[in-house]
């Protein structure tokens, strides 16, 4: 037993080992130092990217974002702040944070220039995916941190920075802010903020962890009583910079599982044949009590059923929620045509999108695999492989299916069929495959 607790021990420690190809610890230091200043061409870069990162979410281009945030070198101060917290270097703390406060208000203020003088002012979906973080988001900033300051210590450094860049999204929040500032929305200026400062924030705890789990040495003082000074300030530094991202973190979670029960409860107990949720508002608050907003379309539901539906709410862990019905077309309700309006067009879009999908993959040629098939199913007599649209008896919705219809001379073993199916939807690439065999 001893045995193959020590292989085991020794297999996960060879293979999850980070110290095999680490680089020199002075040279990791260094290349994290350089990086945290801002100052002539990193601060350029910085507008730049800015400015791309703005264009793309104003124009609302995914591609336009994720080049910005490539090019973007604010993940320079954050690391700085870690490495500095685990290596006891309170200097190198003041530096990042003092830089990353100056790339943060620059970053903030070149956006509000853009979206102040831009002649587009709606608020795309790249936009509105800023403003809102969740608990996605603290497990992203934490382990694209992880990856990232891994990738740092090694010799060879790869391509993980910049896919880091990408995942954690540090400039698209700060973007958004500025548009915030700029359209004097306030929610959307808080929001954005806060997932900046939920990804920052687990980039340098992330950093903190690896760099402290690979005993980098830390900073010595020929003054103990200042060492011990500065001791103290690190970590009343850690501890006002992880208090507030520990609740930060349980309100998310809080939030997350409260819009997923919500999301549930209408899925399953909002369904009436003549009746329609057109728009679902949640409304967070653990002081005020959460709140769901619904907006119907159709026959009204009578106050019996509203009853029901709240009496429902806490089998779906729904207990301090206020279930808000809005329903009939008139003034008293307060109902607001613009969510109507793009709640229609987001399903028409849906509906378009799916109808060109399935006329995409109705197009897909067949490959010849005639040769093919008489090789390995001598018994087969004929064949016939179509991409058919499949409709549905009770929605509007269609599929597009792969069917083949096969003819043998002799009856085919029933594991042989499958096999034939399996082989062919995988020769022909189809996503899904239904195979008739007829006489």
């Amino acid at each position: 037993m001893r045995e193959i607790f020590l292989a085991i021990r020794n297999f996960i420690s060879y293979r999850f080992s980070l110290h095999e190809d680490n680089a020199d610890e002075q040279d990791t230091v260094e290349a994290l130092r350089r990086n945290v200043e801002f100052k002539g061409a990193n601060l350029w870069t910085l507008i730049f990217a800015i400015f791309v990162a703005s264009i793309g979410l104003n124009v609302n281009s995914t591609a336009v974002i994720i080049g910005a945030m490539l090019i973007s070198p604010l993940m320079g101060p954050i690391m700085g702040v870690g490495l500095g917290i685990g290596i006891n270097d309170f200097e190198l703390v003041k530096k990042a944070a003092r830089n990353l406060a100056i790339a943060t208000v620059i970053s903030v203020i070149t956006s509000t220039l853009y979206f102040l003088i831009t002649p587009l002012h709606d608020a795309s979906s790249e936009l509105l995916s800023r403003t809102s973080p969740s608990i996605w988001d603290v497990f992203i900033a934490t382990f694209g941190g992880l990856a990232g300051i891994v990738a740092a210590t090694r010799k060879e450094k790869g391509n993980a920075i910049p896919g880091v860049a990408i995942a954690t999204a540090l400039m698209p929040p700060l973007c958004t802010a500025g548009f915030g500032l700029a359209s004097g929305n306030l929610y959307f200026f808080l929001g954005a903020m806060y997932l900046y400062f939920i990804n920052s924030v687990f980039i340098c705890v992330a950093t903190y962890l690896i760099v402290r789990y690979l005993k980098f040495h830390k900073k010595e003082f020929e003054d103990k009583a200042y060492e011990r000074k500065v001791r103290q300030y690190i970590w009343i530094l850690v501890l006002v910079t992880a208090a507030p991202s520990v609740y930060l973190a349980y309100r998310i979670v809080d939030k997350s599982i409260f819009e997923t029960n919500a999301n549930a409860f209408i899925q399953k107990e909002m369904n009436f044949a003549s009746t329609q949720v057109i728009t679902k508002n949640f409304n967070y608050s653990r002081s005020m009590g959460n709140e769901i907003d619904l907006l119907l379309l159709g026959d009204e539901l009578s106050g019996q059923q509203i009853d029901t539906l709240k009496s429902r709410l806490p089998a779906y862990k729904l207990n301090n929620t206020e279930l808000r019905i809005r329903q009939g077309l008139n003034a008293k309700n307060e109902l607001d045509f613009s969510q109507i309006k793009a709640s229609i067009l987001e399903a028409v879009y849906q509906n378009d999108s799916t109808r060109k999908s399935s006329s995409a993959r109705l197009d897909m040629p067949i490959p010849d695999v005639r040769a093919e098939l008489a090789a390995l199913y001598p018994a087969l007599s004929s064949y016939s492989i179509e991409n058919v649209v499949r409709q549905r008896m009770d929605t509007l919705r269609q599929d597009t299916v792969t069917l083949a219809l096969v003819s043998f001379r002799t009856d085919p073993a029933p594991a042989e069929l499958v096999r034939l199916r399996d082989w062919l939807r995988s020769r022909i690439k189809a996503d899904s495959l239904t195979l008739v065999v007829s006489d």
